[in-house]
């Protein structure tokens, strides 16, 4: 099994005032060669965006971009059709680039911040047909037990939502002292595990709230909660860049 941890510290951080953006992987201006990717994981941004503020239209191509509210109110708006779509927590986006696409994202609130994460994964397949769907999931379905929010077309299970690569993501809401062992569904895969908040411990490395531990060549670890915790678990391909 190879491990290596990324605390929460060692994030790219950017202010601008109306974003506080966290990077764990290398992104706009802020660059680390130790940390492009994690396999076919590009991004993980761990944003705050202030009320009634957002990103202007801007383009995408050739991406798997998921989206997932943590708190607050996002409204999405695109050249496929879909105009201010709000996604709110239990909810989750994805959008295939593809051959090209224009979107707008805003805090939908004016009294209110919104947290959520971005997730950029390389695709399997270049140049698809544009597409947008989201899907709300419940808590109790993470509770003590894995929720697969996406996967593969090519996956059999018809609960997630669907992109353009052999990936898996899912969440767990553990209580404090109770255990979880993950499989992973291929040798050749690894899983980024984030916590959202909370204390874990992962093959006797403990991880804090917004630290996160990348797992390969294994195909199953152990994880025990130290307190309440959630957990993103974003399974992909190890391939290179």
């Amino acid at each position: 099994m190879t491990t290596i941890i990324h605390r929460a510290n060692s994030r790219g951080f950017a202010n601008h005032g109306w974003l506080q953006a966290n990077h764990s992987f290398s992104f706009a201006s802020w660059y680390n060669p130790e940390k492009v990717h994690f396999g076919a994981l590009r991004v993980l941004n761990d944003d705050i965006i202030a009320p009634k503020m957002g990103f202007g239209t801007h383009p995408h191509d050739n991406m798997e971009i998921i989206t997932i509210p943590l708190s607050g109110v996002l409204k999405h708006r695109d050249n496929m059709g879909d105009e201010w779509i709000p996604v709110t927590p239990g909810e989750v986006q994805v959008m295939s680039a593809g051959t090209g696409v224009q979107h707008s994202e805003i805090n939908g609130s004016v009294d209110e911040y919104l947290s959520l994460f971005q997730i950029w994964i390389i695709p399997s397949k270049q140049n698809v047909q544009p597409r947008y769907d989201q899907k709300r999931f419940s808590v109790e379905g993470r509770k003590g037990k894995l929720q697969t929010l996406v996967s593969s077309f090519d996956d059999k299970d018809e609960e997630s939502l669907k992109i353009h690569q052999e990936a898996r993501l899912s969440r767990i809401d553990l209580k404090a002292k109770q255990s979880f062992n993950y499989r992973l569904k291929s040798e050749n895969h690894g899983v980024y595990v984030m916590s959202i908040s909370g204390r874990i411990s992962v093959e006797e490395k403990e991880i804090d709230s917004r630290d996160a531990v990348g797992i390969s060549k294994t195909d199953g670890f152990e994880i025990t909660s130290k307190t309440d915790s959630e957990l993103l678990f974003i399974e992909v391909p190890m391939i290179e860049l």
